[in-house]
């Protein structure tokens, strides 16, 4: 059988009220912004909504005074105010959360990070959880901007806990989060790709394939371009791609050919250096 939980005790209570109005009174700022047209949300930007944040997580940060209270092992003092999203997670639904709940947990965690009481090792996991969890909904929600935020707590904890690969996973999700916060369409387009590439650095491996795509590109380029036999086409551009060939090297090119290697050989150095570059931190945590 499942340990019952004590019940809150009436400090905690009384906090948890304190958050869930502010989220209430927060949430109505929230849902005016989101029922703004995509065209003007994008140009307003999440901004003004994080300051506003910020004022109501601190109002009530500066009200946080724990009596000393004992828990029950080393569970989160809101934990009631997380249970609905760690069951709306766990059932992996497709139904948005409302926004109030959702804004209720994420001012929650925030007082728990940047509040008096010191965290053990296990609550800077679980609350690392908490925050890891609040950022698919908050981007359902239209809410990417406030993802940024759950995801970089989630990795500065995940990083407390030396976990790296979790720490990684929630740079990744932070960065695409970013990516979809951006107001400005062709950065958003362009951030797409260093995301298709190498997981914006975090995926290295990815550029693997990249390197795949370049290397047919530069064979079908140069057999266009050459009189020579296939077999000794692909054998030079693989052989150009980490080491530039001579000039004696491509003779038998017509015009342009030996242009494409160019071309060829300082991609390949450029991608192979931040492939390389990539693997180390990585592999090393630089």
């Amino acid at each position: 059988m499942l340990e019952k939980r004590p019940p809150p005790s009436k400090f905690v209570e009384d906090m948890s009220t304190r958050i869930r109005r502010r989220a209430d009174t927060y949430a109505d700022s929230v849902t005016e912004f989101l029922e703004l047209e995509h065209r003007q949300r994008r140009r307003t930007t999440e901004t003004p909504l994080l300051d506003l944040f910020t004022l109501h997580t601190e109002a009530v940060v500066e009200t946080y005074d724990p009596p000393g209270i004992r828990r029950a092992g080393d569970s989160l003092v809101f934990t009631g105010i997380y249970a609905p999203l760690l069951t709306h997670t766990a059932t992996s639904t497709s139904t948005p959360m409302a926004v109030n709940v959702l804004l209720a947990a994420l001012i929650a965690a925030e007082v728990e990070f940047r509040g008096p009481l010191r965290l053990s090792r296990t609550q800077n996991r679980l609350l690392a959880e908490v925050y890891e969890r609040l950022g698919p909904p908050l981007v359902q929600a239209g809410l990417p901007a406030h993802a940024v935020l759950a995801y970089r707590r989630a990795g500065s904890l995940y990083r407390i806990d030396e976990d790296p690969d979790a720490e990684d996973r929630c740079g990744l999700a932070q960065a695409r989060a970013r990516r979809l916060a951006q107001p400005v369409s062709w950065k958003r387009i362009g951030g797409w790709i260093p995301d298709l590439i190498c997981g914006y650095g975090y995926r290295p491996f990815r550029m693997l394939w990249f390197v795949a795509v370049q290397l047919l590109v530069f064979v079908v380029a140069v057999l266009l371009r050459s009189d020579q036999p296939p077999a000794v086409t692909v054998f030079q551009v693989l052989m150009n791609y980490l080491n530039p060939l001579g000039v004696g090297d491509t003779e038998n090119l017509l015009v342009g050919g030996r242009a494409i290697f160019v071309i060829e050989s300082y991609l390949g150095a450029v991608t192979m250096s931040v492939f390389f570059a990539l693997l180390v931190r990585r592999w090393f945590r630089l």
